[in-house]
């Protein structure tokens, strides 16, 4: 291989947007191969773990748990991706998204009620505190 196929962790956290303790996280957890070394013994990269640390930004970005990551890594490295199984992940990871959504906007909704129960101030106890010291 050629010096600019060959780079250092800096450089491959820089083009892939993932941040260098990131990328020695997700090589000891095995989503990124163990890099090679060069004869100092610094870690040595190329373009295919920018393309698969990209891979995993994108899909931690959009929410995918590291377990679910690593299925459609599996089903990426596979010579037979099954798209099927890869809409079952991504279904199953969008209702828990919508099941989050809507916790979401029920805490949104009694937050409003009780800013709005405090009014501007003149009441002699404040019903906010006195919600959340109601065990």
């Amino acid at each position: 291989m050629t010096a600019s196929q060959n780079f250092p962790i800096g450089r491959l956290s820089s083009q892939s947007g993932v941040k260098v303790e990131t990328v020695r996280y997700y090589e000891r957890i095995g989503l990124l191969s163990k890099a090679r070394r060069t004869s100092g013994g610094y870690r040595s990269y190329g373009a295919p773990d920018v393309e698969r640390l990209a891979f995993i930004r994108r899909a931690r970005d959009l929410g995918f748990s590291l377990d679910d990551v690593r299925r459609l890594l599996d089903l990426a490295d596979g010579k037979s991706r099954s798209c099927r199984r890869v809409r079952d992940i991504a279904a199953t990871h969008l209702s828990d998204v919508r099941a989050k959504l809507g916790d979401l906007r029920r805490m949104e909704q009694a937050l409003a009620d009780l800013v709005s129960a405090c009014t501007d101030g003149t009441l002699p106890a404040c019903p906010l505190l006195e919600t959340l010291h109601t065990p």
